[in-house]
């Protein structure tokens, strides 16, 4: 049998690579620290592995390693219970391991009930294949002393996998509408960065999930697993998006930036009606709350352009774009962590426009000489 190499194919191992990176990103020591970096480090795993069978199943290449036929499937049904956990850690700042114990017995306990069918040869799993990805090609005579479906369960994976997705939406969808209303925030207009990805990750697996079904619908067996694999790998492609659009690595100036001013037509007065235009912004305003406020809202607001946002925070204050917006989330932290010492530092992060504690931690302490705990503890005695 040829092996099949197209645009799918190429598609989703593209996205294939891509989650074990992000799943490394997720999993580093400065993430993992957060809960629920590494409940999403998990779902990602378990979409890697669906995403592998299929790849591996669709191209042909499993005739290589018959023994991986069908692992996924237990994967599979994890993915409503990690999701679930991911949002849930994301709302709430941690889950349990009880809570964690008890959403993910299911998959283990099919697992379990898998066990059969894994002990079973490579004539089984071949068979298995081609029932799935190539009906009405010869099957191989198989001789065997026990049935590797012994346990009905099995034989109602896919359903399984679809009421998990949809109740386990449910549950999410719950969680994010009691968010968005103690937030006070619009459920399509939000401000905040995590109800954001909330929202975002939740619609995404909805519409995978509705995908799973109307393919399931119109393709016979596992035919037409490459189509909702290409929107898992999607789903990927627009997380690397959101990670790196988050990233402080493209948001650097060069070290010679204040070079491009010298035949700017601004004059000084000019720079200075400006300067005290931007800074009522901020201070009215308030745009640096936002986790993804950026040079061009501000350019947006003022009415003039980037390059001169950058020359008059340049030459009137001798700081770039960034650390300027730091100095008022800085501030801003400052009166949250001794208005509310109930908070935690994380949520502060958030509410002041950092995605990141290790960031925030990194600026306050740059700017005031402590970190925002040591702060909190010398200024509430």
């Amino acid at each position: 049998m040829a092996y099949r190499v197209d645009l799918f194919a190429v598609f989703i191992f593209l996205g294939l690579v891509q989650a074990v990176f992000l799943t490394l990103f997720f999993f580093s020591k400065e993430n993992r620290i957060r809960q629920f970096n590494v409940m999403y480090g998990l779902l990602l795993i378990a979409i890697v592995a669906c995403l592998l069978e299929i790849f591996l199943m669709y191209t042909g290449y499993i005739i290589h390693i018959l023994h991986l036929v069908d692992f996924s499937e237990p994967f599979a049904l994890a993915i409503g219970p990690l999701l679930y956990l991911f949002v849930v850690a994301m709302a709430k700042g941690q889950v349990s391991k009880q809570s964690m114990a008890l959403h993910l017995i299911f998959p283990v306990v099919y697992a379990l009930f898998m066990i059969p069918f894994l002990l079973s040869s490579v004539d089984v799993k071949y068979n298995a294949w081609v029932a799935a990805y190539h009906p009405g090609l010869p099957f191989r005579e198989v001789t065997q002393q026990f049935d590797p479906w012994m346990f009905i369960l099995t034989e109602w994976h896919t359903e399984l996998v679809l009421i998990s997705l949809f109740f386990y939406l449910a549950l999410c969808g719950g969680i994010i509408s009691r968010s968005f209303r103690e937030k006070k925030e619009s459920f399509f207009r939000s401000e905040s960065a995590t109800l954001k990805t909330l929202r975002s990750g939740v619609l995404q697996m909805t519409a995978f999930a509705i995908l799973i079904v109307i393919v399931k619908l119109f393709n016979v067996d596992d035919t037409g697993d490459h189509l909702f694999a290409a929107f898992g790998s999607l789903i990927i492609y627009s997380t690397s998006f959101s990670v790196m659009k988050g990233s402080g690595f493209f948001k650097q100036t060069s070290l010679n930036e204040q070079l491009k001013y010298k035949n700017s037509s601004l004059t000084a007065n000019q720079q200075e009606v400006l300067l005290t235009k931007l800074k009522k912004i901020m201070v009215d305003e308030k745009p640096y709350l936002r986790s993804d406020f950026s040079q061009p809202d501000l350019a947006k607001a003022c009415g003039i352009s980037v390059h001169q946002v950058s020359q008059v925070i340049n030459d009137g204050l001798g700081k770039n774009f960034f650390e300027w917006v730091a100095g008022y989330r800085v501030e801003e932290a400052k009166k949250l962590l001794i208005d509310r010492p109930n908070i935690k530092v994380e949520e502060i992060a958030e509410q002041v426009g950092y995605n990141s504690k290790s960031s925030f931690n990194t600026v306050f302490k740059k700017i005031t000489g402590n970190t925002p705990s040591e702060y909190r503890t010398m200024n509430t005695k």
